[in-house]
């Protein structure tokens, strides 16, 4: 029955295999010569369309734009080959499902990445451009509305390609035609998941659980790919290889024969004195141990296998103007992030960033750090509220005015404030190891704690409350002294 089930496995592979080129949802001839389904082939027309025109121009820029392309047209044959498995295979876990999307997630933090070291190009509204809508080749991880995420990102970008229109309207066609072609390869890609993945990357229904091993590749021209291997042959119950088989059948019978003994199983056992045993014979306690000449019932924990974690799934980074805020989300180990084209009606929220610092230029309407860790925050101007919400080992410095700062759920907040915020108020609640640094006439700053502890009593009338003001240990001063600090120092512009 076992040998049945794998056969019948095996031809529903086949079958899943057949359907996914030829059936209603495939075709029989991929646009490079082998078999995909018909959203890849769709997927395909926007690569030689719109992509190949951004990539061409791009080309005729040269420069750091072309850089830029090459890594934008790498990021869209990765994006392929996930469509190509997803066609032929049903869909994973999803511990294997982010390690398929993986790839694409590395293009995009790549792209990112090379906007950030190149801040100082020439160019820099291009890369800008490119780099703020990149995460649009994550919509394969977007459910239920994969479409309308593109959408956000494509905005994104406007801001920039905008600019980019703007100094090279008068001067230079071959810009103007690049931000045409970049910007219709988003709207391309908005139809085309309309068209075929509405709520969501669609896998097929047939053929295997996708696996996180190599990429699939097309099937070359001149047919279907051969059938799967057959079943293994059964296994040889009858004896050595060659033989006639007795010896097998006569270690079954034996034992059988011992199975059957039952109580008398244990007849040729050797009987064991008092004299023998440990714990009747007190000589025998003082002996040392004997040694275990076999293997340990435990392996120590330098060789033992390291347990595999179940990969988590990271969401790319973000820095972006969405309407009137700015979203800064998922930034790990991001020393310079910097927001400097702001507005007074604009208003900043951090979310999970993890040892990372962010300058915010100008006058603001309100900066918010939610779910940040080792977070540093430095900022001008802020005409309503500073709020840090459940963070952790976070530092703020204000160079110009704040009116309010408010701490919420939050361990380890420092606040350094300038001459002209000396008046700020503190809003402090469920917090701990908070401390406001002021700055002193030779350029220093004084610390000075929060109280976090409260000391209520009974005065016969009422209830009085004492504030407490925390200790700050030594241990959380070198837990200061080892964050990568550009606070301690005021920063100029």
């Amino acid at each position: 029955m076992a040998e049945l089930a794998s056969l019948v496995q095996r031809l529903e592979v086949a079958v899943g295999r057949l359907e996914a080129m030829s059936g209603p949802g495939g075709s029989a001839g991929g646009s490079d010569g082998g078999a995909v389904s018909a959203y890849v082939e769709r997927f395909d027309e926007i690569v030689k369309g719109p992509l190949a025109e951004y990539l061409s121009l791009s080309q005729k820029i040269g420069g750091d734009v072309q850089k830029h392309a090459e890594m934008m047209k790498q990021g869209f044959a990765t994006e392929r080959l996930l469509l190509i498995k997803a066609s032929t295979s049903q869909k994973p876990s999803d511990a294997v499902l982010t390690t398929l999307l993986q790839p694409v997630s590395s293009v995009i933090q790549q792209v990112q990445a090379f906007r950030e070291q190149n801040r100082s190009s020439p160019l820099f509204n291009h890369l800008s451009a490119v780099s703020e809508s990149v995460p649009a080749l994550g919509w394969v991880a977007m459910a239920p509305k994969p479409g309308p995420y593109v959408k956000e990102m494509q905005d994104a970008a406007t801001f920039y390609t905008n600019r980019v229109l703007k100094d090279y309207k008068d001067k230079d066609k071959v810009h103007v035609d690049w931000v045409k072609a970049y910007i219709s390869i988003w709207t391309a890609l908005q139809h085309y998941i309309k068209e075929h993945h509405t709520t969501g990357l669609t896998w097929s229904k047939t053929g295997a659980v996708a696996s996180a091993g190599a990429a699939p590749h097309s099937a070359p021209a001149g047919g279907p790919p051969p059938p799967p291997p057959g079943p293994p042959p059964p296994a040889d119950l009858s004896g050595p290889a060659g033989g006639s088989g007795d010896a097998g059948a006569d270690n079954r019978n034996a034992l059988f024969a011992s199975l059957n003994k039952g109580s008398d199983i244990t007849r040729g056992l050797k009987h064991v004195s008092d004299d023998q045993k440990t714990h009747k014979n007190p000589n025998l306690r003082s002996q040392g141990a004997p040694v275990r000449s076999g293997p340990k019932p435990f392996a120590s924990s330098a060789t033992r296998p390291a347990a595999s974690a179940t990969p988590t799934r990271t969401l790319p980074p973000v820095l972006e103007l969405e309407g009137k805020k700015w979203k800064v989300e998922n930034h790990e180990g991001a020393q310079n992030l910097v927001i400097s084209d702001t507005e007074l009606k604009q208003v900043v929220y951090a979310f999970k960033c993890n040892k990372s610092t962010l300058q915010v230029k100008g006058k603001i309407n309100s900066i918010t750090l939610d779910n940040c860790k080792k977070m540093g925050l430095v900022f001008d101007d802020v005409v309503g509220i500073v709020e840090i919400i459940n963070c952790k080992d976070v530092k703020v410095q204000v160079m110009g005015k704040v009116p309010t700062i408010s701490i919420n759920k939050t361990d380890g907040c420092h606040v350094y404030l300038s001459q002209d915020s000396l008046k700020c108020e503190i809003i402090s609640a469920k917090s701990s190891e908070m401390n406001v640094l002021v700055p002193n006439k030779d350029g220093e700053f004084t610390e000075i704690p929060v109280p976090e502890q409260f000391k209520t009593v009974w005065d016969g009338k009422s209830y009085l409350t004492d504030q407490q003001p925390h200790q700050l240990t030594l241990t959380l001063y070198t837990e200061i002294q080892t964050f990568p600090l550009l606070l301690y120092q005021p920063i100029t512009a």
